[in-house]
């Protein structure tokens, strides 16, 4: 009965102790091979034993459910380990897999199989223990079942709450992720064995996320054939699905890039938070993503980066040559070269590659998971990838360059280009415009305009294409706005000129000049008037807006040697421009865009007309200018505005507008506001 006992403690049942699975069996019950596992004890003793008394039926009752979970634990440790589906899917075509085959290899799971590694060496203890009892009962003339009982003792606070880990598992189907996090919630218990059984199965999970870590952060790949790692890559397919674009391009309308590894940086991977455990959180997370994409630039740079280093370094003497980049100039001793794997070696020397292995070695070894560890060396991963990006990107690639362009051509920077670009598609951008060939008419009065102004002395242009954006788009309208209203005046001053040569030859009645400078006056107060709010308007923008968030941003920078650090002064700098230049308020930019839309259609009435507009013209147009230039100071000098980040250079912005205080009248009395004065007390006579 002991022999039997004994070997129903490591799963094998007999005549004196069965399994009722067995007993289905018998009865012609066919249960399939990988049938979910019971979530009740099926180890019993028969029913027909009759020689034991019901206290050694209890205590035998008890033990044997002892088997029942071993006999669980192996079965699910069997399972996660088998690795037949390999063998399976080489030798088997596609064509020919069968549904049962796919099933079981999406199944399959690297950390399931890690966690039943740790269960087997929990089980080899057990085994032990019963070997033990065994040669301990054949060394004494008398066994006892008391032996056994005192010998597994310690397995009744161990074996069930495993086995009720592996049901939950396989029942709620935990991969991945998802089982760190069950693992490491299970940690937290009173029971120091069990703790400690635990912990060793989270270790043997974190081998796993260790691994495929270190691969993602080393190497930059992506090692997660069954989806269980929270750094994932999107397929093509959902790529190119609009649902899945990054709000930078879903907002701008700009079609995804043609560049495989632009695509891969903005859009190739994400955290898949289904497989994130909670004791990592989303800042570490996006540390882990971030540096895994920069090891991938680093050791894999883009075509078009290796041809343009590679002919930047063949322009250049052999030896010592210079880089601008933001803090001046980078001095840098290299041989030219366009191998794609010499230029990854330089952008990321080995010995930097070994001390992010050795950081993740030390943490894979460790025998505890501390939180404070993992979070240091995510940290000082991400510090040398950002740091080694920031070398590519700042002195390698010339970010400084790149801005500038942007700064230039978007910004409007280059005045004299866009000055000449604005003359020579004028009559174009009166038309109106035509969605499917807009950027194509536009190409030729912006070539005309670089043959004219640029030539081949900015190696940038070759790379500019016309896209109205929001921030470019306001502020061609301003230019084109200003310049209208100039070329408007130059109109007005050639054709008095004209009148008054005229008149000094005698050609001209005096009377019908004079008629029409006094008609002309209030058409230049207007004009003024316009003028002198788009001009304002325009300087601030460039200059207190644009400049000064420029020289903001390249302070910045020049202090910075972290990529993740440029990215946050670029985005500062973006949403400076927008902020300042109060796009982000509907109202403000409505009425700038109706002020903007009053004095194109001044000008264009004005050169129409041969004489100048009708009365009833330009009298709609002075009163629709009044209401909206008043409104627009009213809503600029209000107490909202006045505490937001725009106020320092608002302020510039006001006092030049009101520097004679006659906007503040105007306003006021335009929105019937208008203080009472005091009375003057009447002399007496």
């Amino acid at each position: 009965m002991l022999h039997e006992l004994l070997l129903a403690l490591v799963g094998y049942t007999g005549d004196l102790i069965v399994d009722e699975r067995e007993r289905q069996r018998s009865l012609g019950e066919q249960l399939p091979s990988d049938a979910p596992i019971y979530e009740e004890c099926t180890f019993k003793l028969a029913p027909d034993i009759s020689f034991l008394e019901p206290s050694e039926r209890d205590a035998i009752e008890r033990l044997i459910s002892l088997g029942f979970y071993y006999k669980e634990l192996d079965r699910f440790a069997t399972k996660s380990r088998d690795l037949s589906w390999i063998c399976s899917t080489n030798e088997i075509s596609i064509s020919q897999t069968s549904d049962s085959l796919k099933e079981k290899t999406k199944q399959t799971s690297m950390y399931r199989r890690a966690i039943a590694n740790g269960i087997v060496e929990i089980l080899s203890v057990y085994r032990s223990a019963v070997l033990h009892i065994e040669q301990k009962l054949l060394s004494d003339p008398i066994p006892i079942l008391a032996t056994v009982t005192q010998g597994l003792n310690k397995f009744f606070i161990i074996l069930p709450p495993l086995y009720e880990l592996i049901v939950e598992i396989e029942r709620d189907d935990i991969r991945g992720g998802q089982l760190l996090n069950l693992l490491h919630k299970r940690c937290h218990c009173g029971v120091p064995e069990l703790q400690a059984c635990i912990q060793r199965l989270f270790w043997h999970g974190h081998q796993v996320m260790y691994q495929q870590l270190s691969s993602w952060m080393v190497y930059g790949i992506l090692q997660d054939q069954h989806g269980e790692f929270f750094i994932r890559r999107l397929e093509d397919r959902d790529v190119e699905s609009e649902s899945s674009c990054p709000d930078t391009f879903r907002k701008l309308g700009t079609k995804l890039p043609d560049d495989a590894s632009l695509r891969d940086w903005h859009m190739g991977f994400h955290i898949f938070l289904d497989m994130l455990p909670e004791y990592i959180q989303m800042p570490v997370a996006e540390s882990i993503l971030f540096s895994g994409k920069a090891i991938r630039v680093l050791r894999n740079p883009s075509p078009a980066f290796r041809f343009q280093d590679a002919v930047s370094h063949q322009q250049l003497p052999k030896g010592s040559h210079r880089l601008q980049g933001f803090t001046g100039r980078f001095a840098f001793q290299r041989e030219a070269s366009g191998d794609a794997k010499l230029i990854g070696d330089e952008l990321l020397p080995q010995s930097e590659a070994d001390k992010i292995d050795l950081m993740l070695q030390e943490l894979k070894e460790s025998s505890e998971f501390h939180k404070r560890s993992f979070e240091n060396a995510v940290d000082s991963v991400r510090a040398i990838a950002a740091s080694h990006l920031w070398q590519l990107v700042v002195v390698r690639a010339d970010l400084n360059g790149h801005l500038k362009a942007l700064k230039d051509y978007f910004l409007l920077a280059k005045g004299d280009f866009f000055q000449c670009f604005l003359e020579e598609s004028r009559q174009l951008m009166r038309l109106p415009p035509r969605q499917s060939t807009a950027e194509a008419d536009l190409m030729v009065p912006f070539q005309l305009a670089a043959i004219k102004t640029i030539a081949d002395e900015d190696k940038y242009f070759s790379r500019v294409s016309l896209r109205y954006r929001r921030v470019f788009q306001y502020l061609l309208r301003l230019k084109r706005t200003q310049m209208e209203l100039e070329k408007s005046w130059a109109s007005v001053m050639h054709q008095d000129h004209t009148d008054f040569a005229k008149r000094r030859n005698n050609q001209m009645n005096c009377s019908a000049s004079q008629q029409r400078r006094q008609r002309c006056r209030p058409m230049w107060r207007v004009r003024e008037h316009m003028a002198f709010l788009i001009r304002n308007l325009q300087f601030y923008i460039q200059v207190d807006v644009i400049e000064s968030q420029w020289n903001v941003l390249q302070a910045h920078i020049n202090d910075s040697r972290d990529f993740t650090e440029l990215v946050g002064f670029h985005q500062e700098y973006l949403s400076a421009l927008i902020s300042q230049s109060f796009l982000d308020i509907g109202s403000v930019s409505r009425i700038l865009d109706s002020i903007m839309k009053l004095c194109l259609q001044f000008c264009w009435n004005l050169e129409n007309c041969e004489s100048s507009p009708t009365a009833f013209e330009l009298d709609h147009i002075t009163e629709e200018f009044n209401k909206k230039s008043n409104s627009l100071y009213t809503i600029l000098r209000s107490s909202r505005l006045a505490g937001s980040q725009r106020a320092p250079f608002l302020r510039r912005f006001l006092l030049r507008l009101n520097f004679n205080s006659f906007f503040e009248t105007t306003a006021r009395g335009v929105l019937n506001v208008v203080r009472s004065r005091p009375t003057l007390p009447l002399m007496q006579q």
